[in-house]
């Protein structure tokens, strides 16, 4: 058994995985809000605890687990050879206290207290993890030249071009959602940034700028009201900006999307965002297609299984 681990801005996942190469079979999932209090181990711990009550539940003795992939939401530092989570929804000292988190942490711990209970960690950025689960299993199976991007709690990317995996010095390849796309200047990132993609369209950025939560928004928008489509056009013009921004620099042929803000509203917006991708120099354009995540809600979790 394999434990696999989904560490997201506002949840933390955790089951065990069994399986080899088909598609493996999920066991024993829980779910929990993303631990923000305390000493910057508190997330390790929870992790280590959950994996631990996980086993407990199944009848399977938490020695024997020994392999944990670990799908993590980014950005990773290096500190000492290891990685530590320096998630701006999570620490709360990066942006300062206008971001309302309950820490002052600039980094998490991650990778240390993990490597002293598993004896094999594999830590990845959750939309390099998420690619790698949709290549094997999901909507960009027999394509190499790639992304999966989540519309989430924050914003997130994951790259592949000739074949290869986009990672990085740190690790940190495809943290687009920090990328400037417009002049705003009071979205506030977590991560300090003023007016980046995550700040402007982000799932936590919603209720901040426009005082209404992103399901709220999205369904009033469905439902035809024309202040909630003027925001949710404006939504779409970035995200779409970003979206026909990779397929420009990367020359892609697919993007795999997922996460709860594209989820949820995944037929509102899948034909919105496409026309984004389609309005602009059909020569890196023409073919790039956007689906849903083939993995589905279940993405997430089969990143972590990917890893481990």
């Amino acid at each position: 058994m394999k434990a696999c681990i989904d560490v997201g801005g506002t949840k933390v996942a955790v089951s065990l995985a069994s399986g080899n190469d088909d598609l493996p079979v999920l066991q024993g999932r829980r779910t929990e809000p993303t631990a923000k209090t305390g000493t910057n181990d508190a997330l390790a711990v929870q992790i280590i605890r959950m994996v631990n009550e996980t086993c407990v539940d199944l009848g399977v003795d938490p020695a024997s687990v020994q392999n944990a992939g670990v799908s993590s939401a980014g950005p990773f530092i290096i500190n000492d050879g290891l990685i530590e989570l320096a998630g701006p929804n999570i620490c709360g000292g990066m942006a300062g206290p206008a971001r309302g988190l309950p820490n002052d942490w600039t980094t998490a711990l991650l990778e240390a207290p993990l490597g002293a209970r598993f004896a094999r960690v594999r830590i990845e950025n959750d939309c390099v993890a998420a690619l790698e689960a949709e290549r094997h299993w999901g909507a960009l199976k027999g394509f190499d030249h790639c992304a999966y991007v989540t519309w989430s709690t924050g914003i997130g990317v994951g790259l592949c071009v000739d074949g290869h995996v986009l990672r990085g010095k740190n690790g940190n390849a495809g943290h687009a959602g920090h990328m400037f796309v417009s002049d705003n200047n009071d979205a506030l990132c977590g991560c300090g940034n003023i007016g980046d993609v995550e700040g402007l369209v982000a799932g936590n950025s919603i209720a901040r700028r426009f005082g209404q939560e992103a399901p709220d928004l999205f369904q009033a928008a469905r439902a035809g009201d024309a202040a909630a489509l003027k925001v949710v056009d404006e939504l779409c013009r970035v995200m779409g900006r970003t979206l026909y921004n990779l397929v420009a620099v990367l020359d892609l042929q697919r993007i795999s999307m997922g996460g709860s803000v594209f989820w949820h509203n995944r037929e509102f917006l899948l034909p919105r965002l496409q026309a984004h991708i389609d309005a602009h120099l059909p020569a890196l354009t023409t073919g790039a297609l956007l689906v849903p995540a083939g993995l589905a809600d279940k993405v997430g979790d089969y990143a972590a299984v990917a890893l481990a």
